[in-house]
C-alpha cells in the first residue's frame, strides 16, 4: 500500500500538468488546407523574366596584338563580327569585336577601343 500512494499522486500530477497545456496549441481551424494558401499574397503578382544578355569573361589579353580570349557559358557564344562591351567593376573599359577562332567555350576578339584585363566582364551591347 505504501508504493501505491506515491504512484497515484505522481499520476495525478502528470495528468494535471498535461491538462494545463491543452489550450496553447493551434486548433484544427488554424491548419492550412490544400485549396487555401498558407501565406497572404498581394493581388498584383510579380512577373519575373529571365535576362537574356550574353555575358562572359576575359580569360587572356595580348596587349601587343590587341586581342583578347573570352570564355562564355556553354551554348551561349557570340556570333562573328558581334560587338561586345568590356566592363571592370561595373565601369565600361572598352569594346571588342568577335573575330574568331572559337574552341569549345572560348572565342577570340579584337580590341576596338579601350583596354582589357583578365577577369573583366564581357557583355553584349
Amino acid at each position: 500500500m505504501r508504493s501505491f500512494v506515491p504512484a497515484i499522486s505522481a499520476a495525478a500530477l502528470f495528468l494535471c500538468g498535461c491538462a494545463a497545456h491543452r489550450g496553447s496549441g493551434p486548433s484544427f481551424s488554424d491548419v492550412p488546407v490544400a485549396g487555401r494558401p498558407s501565406v497572404s499574397l498581394p493581388n498584383d503578382r510579380l512577373i519575373m523574366t529571365p535576362d537574356d544578355v550574353l555575358v562572359g569573361k576575359v580569360a587572356r589579353v595580348n596587349v601587343d596584338g590587341r586581342f583578347v580570349v573570352m570564355t562564355f557559358p556553354i551554348g551561349h557564344l557570340p556570333s562573328l563580327d558581334q560587338k561586345l562591351s568590356i566592363y571592370r567593376r561595373g565601369l565600361k573599359m572598352g569594346e571588342v569585336r568577335v573575330t574568331g577562332p572559337q574552341l569549345d567555350d572560348s572565342v577570340v576578339g579584337d580590341l576596338a577601343a579601350g583596354d582589357a584585363r583578365a577577369g573583366d566582364e564581357v557583355r553584349a551591347q
